[in-house]
Protein backbone atom coordinates (compact mmCIF):
# COMPACT_ATOMS: atom_id res chain seq x y z
CA UNK A 1 0.00 0.00 0.00
CA UNK A 2 1.41 3.25 -1.02
CA UNK A 3 1.97 5.66 1.61
CA UNK A 4 -0.37 8.91 1.68
CA UNK A 5 1.44 11.51 0.26
CA UNK A 6 2.97 14.95 2.79
CA UNK A 7 0.44 17.56 0.82
CA UNK A 8 -2.11 14.84 0.79
CA UNK A 9 -1.94 14.47 4.45
CA UNK A 10 -2.07 18.15 5.30
CA UNK A 11 -4.82 18.91 3.23
CA UNK A 12 -7.13 15.97 4.77
CA UNK A 13 -5.33 17.86 8.35
CA UNK A 14 -6.76 20.89 7.35
CA UNK A 15 -10.31 19.12 5.95
CA UNK A 16 -10.28 17.53 9.23
CA UNK A 17 -9.72 20.07 11.44
CA UNK A 18 -12.56 22.46 9.47
CA UNK A 19 -15.04 19.73 10.02
CA UNK A 20 -14.56 19.30 13.88
CA UNK A 21 -14.36 22.72 14.36
CA UNK A 22 -18.00 23.11 12.64
CA UNK A 23 -19.05 19.74 14.49
CA UNK A 24 -18.61 21.10 17.60
CA UNK A 25 -20.12 24.75 16.12
CA UNK A 26 -23.26 23.09 15.03
CA UNK A 27 -23.69 20.85 18.46
CA UNK A 28 -23.35 24.26 20.33
CA UNK A 29 -26.28 26.01 17.96
CA UNK A 30 -28.23 23.06 18.51
CA UNK A 31 -28.03 23.08 22.04
CA UNK A 32 -28.33 27.41 22.34
CA UNK A 33 -31.66 26.98 20.08
CA UNK A 34 -33.01 23.93 21.97
CA UNK A 35 -33.11 26.19 25.43
CA UNK A 36 -34.08 29.23 23.60
CA UNK A 37 -37.08 27.47 21.94
CA UNK A 38 -39.67 27.29 24.85
CA UNK A 39 -39.10 30.63 26.15
CA UNK A 40 -39.91 31.77 23.21
CA UNK A 41 -43.03 30.05 22.68
CA UNK A 42 -44.37 30.99 25.55
CA UNK A 43 -47.54 33.65 25.87
CA UNK A 44 -46.94 33.41 22.08
CA UNK A 45 -49.62 33.85 19.29
CA UNK A 46 -51.12 30.21 19.60
CA UNK A 47 -52.04 30.65 23.38
CA UNK A 48 -53.65 34.57 22.33
CA UNK A 49 -55.91 32.37 19.49
CA UNK A 50 -58.16 30.68 22.16
CA UNK A 51 -58.15 27.17 20.32
CA UNK A 52 -61.54 25.80 21.23
CA UNK A 53 -61.31 22.65 23.42
CA UNK A 54 -58.53 21.83 23.92
CA UNK A 55 -56.21 24.38 23.42
CA UNK A 56 -53.65 24.10 25.84
CA UNK A 57 -52.46 20.83 24.93
CA UNK A 58 -53.10 21.32 21.33
CA UNK A 59 -51.11 24.63 21.68
CA UNK A 60 -48.09 22.30 23.50
CA UNK A 61 -47.98 19.82 20.90
CA UNK A 62 -48.24 22.01 17.71
CA UNK A 63 -45.04 24.10 19.82
CA UNK A 64 -43.18 20.22 20.27
CA UNK A 65 -43.96 19.88 16.64
CA UNK A 66 -42.68 23.24 15.39
CA UNK A 67 -39.68 23.22 17.55
CA UNK A 68 -38.60 19.71 15.96
CA UNK A 69 -39.11 20.34 13.03
CA UNK A 70 -36.56 23.64 13.27
CA UNK A 71 -34.45 21.56 15.47
CA UNK A 72 -34.22 18.56 13.17
CA UNK A 73 -33.90 21.50 10.04
CA UNK A 74 -30.68 22.72 12.09
CA UNK A 75 -28.99 19.29 11.99
CA UNK A 76 -29.76 17.99 8.65
CA UNK A 77 -29.25 21.75 6.57
CA UNK A 78 -26.43 22.62 8.73
CA UNK A 79 -24.69 18.97 8.06
CA UNK A 80 -25.47 18.97 4.91
CA UNK A 81 -23.94 22.74 4.53
CA UNK A 82 -21.34 21.43 6.99
CA UNK A 83 -20.04 18.67 4.96
CA UNK A 84 -20.51 20.52 1.13
CA UNK A 85 -18.49 23.51 3.10
CA UNK A 86 -15.94 20.67 4.04
CA UNK A 87 -14.86 19.55 0.99
CA UNK A 88 -14.21 22.81 0.00
CA UNK A 89 -11.85 24.08 2.85
CA UNK A 90 -10.01 20.07 2.26
CA UNK A 91 -9.63 21.14 -1.31
CA UNK A 92 -8.15 24.74 -0.48
CA UNK A 93 -6.07 23.00 1.97
CA UNK A 94 -4.90 20.79 -1.07
CA UNK A 95 -4.01 24.14 -3.12
CA UNK A 96 -2.53 25.81 -0.01
CA UNK A 97 -0.62 22.31 0.86
CA UNK A 98 0.68 22.57 -2.79
CA UNK A 99 1.72 26.05 -2.42
CA UNK A 100 3.99 25.98 0.87
CA UNK A 101 5.33 22.56 -0.09
CA UNK A 102 6.39 23.86 -3.83
CA UNK A 103 10.30 24.97 -2.26
CA UNK A 104 10.85 21.32 -1.21
CA UNK A 105 10.36 20.23 -4.32
CA UNK A 106 12.93 22.37 -5.53
CA UNK A 107 15.13 21.13 -3.00
CA UNK A 108 14.12 17.50 -4.19
CA UNK A 109 14.26 18.05 -7.57
CA UNK A 110 17.84 19.62 -7.49
CA UNK A 111 18.92 16.63 -5.38
CA UNK A 112 17.49 14.18 -8.03
CA UNK A 113 19.00 15.32 -10.65
CA UNK A 114 22.56 16.16 -9.04
CA UNK A 115 22.57 12.36 -8.20
CA UNK A 116 21.34 10.99 -11.06
CA UNK A 117 23.77 12.80 -13.36
CA UNK A 118 25.73 10.54 -15.32
CA UNK A 119 29.42 12.59 -13.57
CA UNK A 120 27.64 13.72 -10.33
CA UNK A 121 30.41 16.16 -9.42
CA UNK A 122 30.37 18.17 -12.73
CA UNK A 123 27.24 19.77 -11.56
CA UNK A 124 27.60 20.50 -7.90
CA UNK A 125 28.18 24.29 -8.79
CA UNK A 126 24.47 24.00 -9.21
CA UNK A 127 22.57 25.85 -6.33
CA UNK A 128 18.75 26.13 -5.22
CA UNK A 129 19.30 29.93 -4.22
CA UNK A 130 15.32 30.19 -3.03
CA UNK A 131 13.87 33.52 -2.45
CA UNK A 132 11.52 34.31 0.44
CA UNK A 133 11.21 34.74 4.11
CA UNK A 134 13.86 33.04 6.02
CA UNK A 135 11.31 30.08 7.55
CA UNK A 136 12.51 26.39 8.34
CA UNK A 137 12.42 25.26 4.58
CA UNK A 138 14.56 28.33 3.87
CA UNK A 139 16.80 27.40 6.41
CA UNK A 140 16.94 24.07 4.95
CA UNK A 141 17.41 25.23 1.33
CA UNK A 142 20.29 27.35 2.36
CA UNK A 143 22.19 24.66 4.13
CA UNK A 144 21.64 21.97 1.37
CA UNK A 145 22.85 24.83 -0.59
CA UNK A 146 26.36 24.96 1.68
CA UNK A 147 26.96 21.47 1.41
CA UNK A 148 26.75 21.39 -2.03
CA UNK A 149 29.18 24.13 -1.92
CA UNK A 150 31.69 22.06 0.17
CA UNK A 151 31.40 19.09 -1.82
CA UNK A 152 32.01 21.22 -4.63
CA UNK A 153 35.58 22.10 -3.09
CA UNK A 154 35.81 19.03 -2.03
CA UNK A 155 35.59 17.50 -5.64
CA UNK A 156 37.97 20.29 -6.84
CA UNK A 157 40.41 19.42 -4.80
CA UNK A 158 40.67 15.54 -5.98
CA UNK A 159 40.65 17.13 -9.17
CA UNK A 160 43.87 18.69 -8.75
CA UNK A 161 45.39 15.88 -7.02
CA UNK A 162 44.44 13.50 -9.26
CA UNK A 163 45.87 15.76 -12.38
CA UNK A 164 49.14 15.98 -10.60
CA UNK A 165 49.55 12.23 -9.41
CA UNK A 166 48.60 11.61 -12.84
CA UNK A 167 51.60 13.69 -13.97
CA UNK A 168 53.98 12.20 -10.97
CA UNK A 169 52.93 9.18 -12.38
CA UNK A 170 53.11 9.49 -16.64
CA UNK A 171 56.89 11.19 -16.21
CA UNK A 172 58.69 8.47 -15.27
CA UNK A 173 57.41 5.94 -17.39
CA UNK A 174 57.84 8.55 -20.21
CA UNK A 175 61.46 8.62 -19.11
CA UNK A 176 61.77 4.77 -19.66
CA UNK A 177 60.06 4.62 -22.65
CA UNK A 178 62.40 7.33 -24.17
CA UNK A 179 65.52 5.17 -22.82
CA UNK A 180 63.97 2.27 -24.14
CA UNK A 181 63.43 3.22 -27.43
CA UNK A 182 66.98 4.79 -27.55
CA UNK A 183 68.28 1.33 -26.42
CA UNK A 184 66.17 -0.26 -29.23
CA UNK A 185 67.19 1.99 -31.62
CA UNK A 186 70.80 1.91 -31.33
CA UNK A 187 72.84 0.72 -34.43
CA UNK A 188 73.32 -3.61 -34.19
CA UNK A 189 71.99 -4.00 -30.50
CA UNK A 190 72.44 -7.56 -29.51
CA UNK A 191 69.36 -9.88 -29.65
CA UNK A 192 69.16 -10.12 -26.08
CA UNK A 193 69.17 -6.25 -24.97
CA UNK A 194 66.70 -6.13 -28.20
CA UNK A 195 64.03 -8.88 -26.58
CA UNK A 196 64.54 -7.27 -23.10
CA UNK A 197 63.72 -3.76 -24.37
CA UNK A 198 60.67 -4.26 -26.51
CA UNK A 199 59.10 -6.71 -23.38
CA UNK A 200 59.93 -3.87 -21.28
CA UNK A 201 58.39 -1.67 -23.89
CA UNK A 202 55.37 -3.42 -24.16
CA UNK A 203 54.78 -3.54 -20.47
CA UNK A 204 55.91 0.22 -19.94
CA UNK A 205 52.76 0.88 -22.81
CA UNK A 206 50.44 -1.50 -20.49
CA UNK A 207 51.40 0.80 -17.26
CA UNK A 208 50.41 3.77 -19.21
CA UNK A 209 47.48 2.34 -20.44
CA UNK A 210 46.26 1.36 -17.16
CA UNK A 211 47.43 4.23 -15.23
CA UNK A 212 45.20 6.32 -17.86
CA UNK A 213 42.29 3.89 -17.29
CA UNK A 214 42.25 4.13 -13.41
CA UNK A 215 43.11 8.18 -13.40
CA UNK A 216 39.95 8.30 -15.61
CA UNK A 217 37.77 5.91 -13.21
CA UNK A 218 39.78 7.96 -9.99
CA UNK A 219 38.14 11.05 -11.78
CA UNK A 220 33.99 9.46 -11.71
CA UNK A 221 32.65 7.33 -10.03
CA UNK A 222 30.56 5.68 -12.51
CA UNK A 223 31.46 7.15 -16.08
CA UNK A 224 34.35 5.29 -17.57
CA UNK A 225 34.61 7.51 -20.46
CA UNK A 226 34.69 6.00 -23.91
CA UNK A 227 33.11 2.44 -24.06
CA UNK A 228 33.89 -0.11 -26.82
CA UNK A 229 32.64 -3.71 -27.92
CA UNK A 230 34.78 -6.54 -26.44
CA UNK A 231 34.17 -9.91 -25.45
CA UNK A 232 35.15 -11.23 -21.99
CA UNK A 233 36.34 -14.20 -23.54
CA UNK A 234 39.02 -12.76 -25.38
CA UNK A 235 40.08 -10.79 -22.27
CA UNK A 236 39.92 -14.30 -20.49
CA UNK A 237 42.01 -15.88 -23.08
CA UNK A 238 43.99 -13.39 -23.57
CA UNK A 239 44.98 -13.23 -19.92
CA UNK A 240 44.77 -17.00 -19.46
CA UNK A 241 47.23 -17.27 -21.97
CA UNK A 242 50.10 -14.92 -20.47
CA UNK A 243 50.11 -16.48 -17.39
CA UNK A 244 53.72 -18.14 -16.85
CA UNK A 245 53.67 -22.19 -16.21
CA UNK A 246 54.12 -23.34 -12.84
CA UNK A 247 52.65 -25.09 -10.23
CA UNK A 248 48.93 -24.06 -10.84
CA UNK A 249 47.59 -25.25 -13.96
CA UNK A 250 45.15 -22.67 -15.59
CA UNK A 251 41.89 -23.86 -17.24
CA UNK A 252 39.29 -22.15 -19.52
CA UNK A 253 35.56 -22.95 -20.14
CA UNK A 254 35.15 -19.39 -22.24
CA UNK A 255 31.82 -18.97 -23.95
CA UNK A 256 30.98 -15.56 -25.99
CA UNK A 257 29.88 -12.68 -23.40
CA UNK A 258 29.39 -9.43 -25.28
CA UNK A 259 29.74 -6.32 -23.05
CA UNK A 260 30.83 -2.98 -23.58
CA UNK A 261 33.28 -1.10 -21.46
CA UNK A 262 36.49 0.07 -21.47
CA UNK A 263 39.03 -2.37 -22.53
CA UNK A 264 42.16 -1.25 -20.29
CA UNK A 265 40.03 -1.67 -17.53
CA UNK A 266 37.76 -4.79 -18.04
CA UNK A 267 41.55 -6.15 -18.71
CA UNK A 268 43.09 -5.53 -15.70
CA UNK A 269 39.82 -6.96 -13.92
CA UNK A 270 40.19 -9.80 -15.51
CA UNK A 271 44.14 -10.37 -14.67
CA UNK A 272 43.15 -9.67 -11.10
CA UNK A 273 40.92 -11.91 -10.94
CA UNK A 274 43.39 -14.58 -12.26
CA UNK A 275 46.32 -13.15 -10.23
CA UNK A 276 44.74 -13.81 -7.32
CA UNK A 277 43.54 -17.06 -8.33
CA UNK A 278 47.39 -17.98 -8.52
CA UNK A 279 48.44 -16.36 -5.93
CA UNK A 280 46.24 -18.00 -3.03
CA UNK A 281 46.09 -21.46 -4.26
CA UNK A 282 48.13 -24.90 -2.96
CA UNK A 283 51.95 -25.50 -3.33
CA UNK A 284 51.66 -27.71 -5.77
CA UNK A 285 48.81 -28.99 -7.73
CA UNK A 286 46.84 -26.10 -7.68
CA UNK A 287 44.29 -25.10 -10.28
CA UNK A 288 42.46 -21.99 -11.85
CA UNK A 289 39.19 -22.17 -13.84
CA UNK A 290 37.84 -19.35 -15.44
CA UNK A 291 34.56 -19.70 -17.35
CA UNK A 292 32.82 -16.96 -19.02
CA UNK A 293 29.21 -16.71 -20.58
CA UNK A 294 25.49 -15.09 -20.90
CA UNK A 295 23.41 -15.79 -17.79
CA UNK A 296 19.89 -13.91 -16.59
CA UNK A 297 20.38 -11.40 -19.77
CA UNK A 298 24.04 -10.42 -18.60
CA UNK A 299 27.53 -11.20 -19.35
CA UNK A 300 28.75 -13.59 -17.16
CA UNK A 301 32.54 -14.09 -15.60
CA UNK A 302 33.51 -16.32 -13.09
CA UNK A 303 36.98 -17.27 -12.06
CA UNK A 304 37.33 -20.31 -9.42
CA UNK A 305 40.67 -21.65 -7.68
CA UNK A 306 41.74 -24.60 -5.47
CA UNK A 307 43.76 -23.36 -2.40
CA UNK A 308 42.75 -23.51 1.44
CA UNK A 309 39.52 -22.69 2.76
CA UNK A 310 38.61 -19.56 3.26
CA UNK A 311 36.30 -18.33 6.59
CA UNK A 312 32.68 -17.20 4.92
CA UNK A 313 33.27 -13.94 7.41
CA UNK A 314 36.46 -13.02 6.23
CA UNK A 315 35.00 -12.63 2.41
CA UNK A 316 33.54 -9.15 2.61
CA UNK A 317 36.66 -7.83 4.05
CA UNK A 318 38.60 -9.07 0.71
CA UNK A 319 36.92 -6.20 -1.74
CA UNK A 320 38.24 -3.21 1.13
CA UNK A 321 41.41 -1.72 0.27
CA UNK A 322 44.78 -3.10 1.53
CA UNK A 323 42.85 -6.09 2.87
CA UNK A 324 44.32 -9.67 2.63
CA UNK A 325 43.23 -13.25 3.52
CA UNK A 326 44.94 -14.17 6.53
CA UNK A 327 49.02 -15.13 6.43
CA UNK A 328 48.13 -18.53 6.65
CA UNK A 329 47.79 -18.85 2.63
CA UNK A 330 50.64 -19.75 1.11
CA UNK A 331 52.05 -16.77 -1.48
CA UNK A 332 49.76 -14.39 0.01
CA UNK A 333 51.97 -11.45 -0.37
CA UNK A 334 50.05 -9.15 -2.47
CA UNK A 335 49.15 -5.59 -2.08
CA UNK A 336 45.70 -6.32 -1.12
CA UNK A 337 44.39 -4.40 -3.98
CA UNK A 338 42.99 -6.79 -6.44
CA UNK A 339 39.23 -7.33 -5.42
CA UNK A 340 39.03 -3.99 -4.65
CA UNK A 341 40.15 -2.75 -8.19
CA UNK A 342 37.68 -5.36 -9.68
CA UNK A 343 34.73 -4.11 -7.56
CA UNK A 344 35.47 -0.35 -8.59
CA UNK A 345 35.75 -1.08 -12.14
CA UNK A 346 32.38 -3.39 -11.73
CA UNK A 347 30.66 -1.07 -10.64
CA UNK A 348 32.23 1.69 -12.78
CA UNK A 349 30.92 -0.29 -15.83
CA UNK A 350 26.77 -0.65 -14.39
CA UNK A 351 27.75 -4.42 -13.28
CA UNK A 352 28.31 -6.28 -9.69
CA UNK A 353 31.10 -8.45 -8.33
CA UNK A 354 30.30 -11.24 -5.56
CA UNK A 355 32.78 -13.85 -3.75
CA UNK A 356 32.03 -17.51 -2.41
CA UNK A 357 34.01 -19.63 -0.79
CA UNK A 358 34.67 -23.04 -2.54
CA UNK A 359 33.33 -25.89 -1.01
CA UNK A 360 36.44 -27.63 -0.65
CA UNK A 361 38.39 -24.47 -0.63
CA UNK A 362 39.73 -21.53 -2.44
CA UNK A 363 37.07 -18.69 -3.48
CA UNK A 364 34.86 -18.37 -6.45
CA UNK A 365 34.37 -15.19 -7.84
CA UNK A 366 31.87 -13.91 -10.00
CA UNK A 367 31.65 -10.78 -12.12
CA UNK A 368 27.94 -9.49 -13.84
CA UNK A 369 28.38 -7.19 -16.37
CA UNK A 370 25.00 -5.56 -18.50
CA UNK A 371 24.99 -7.59 -21.59
CA UNK A 372 26.28 -5.54 -24.98
CA UNK A 373 23.29 -5.36 -27.87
Amino acid sequence: MNRLTLRLRLALVYGGLFMLSGVVLLAVTYVLIAQRLPAAGDGGPLVKAGVPGKGESVITDVRQDAQHEALTALLTQGGIALALVGVVATAFGWLIAGRMLQPLHRVTETARRIADAPIADRILHERIALDGPRDEVKELADTFDVMLERLDHAFDGERRFIANASHELRTPLTVNRALLEVALHRSEPVPEVRHLAETLLAVNGRHERLIDGLLLLARSERDVGERAYLDLADLADHVANAVQPGSVTVLTKLAEAPTLGNPVLLDRLVQNLVENGVRYNLPSGGCVEILTGVAGGSAVLEVRNTGPVVPRYEVPGLFQPFRRLSERVAGGSGAGLGLSIVQAVAKAHGGSVSATPGLEGGLVVTVVLPLAA
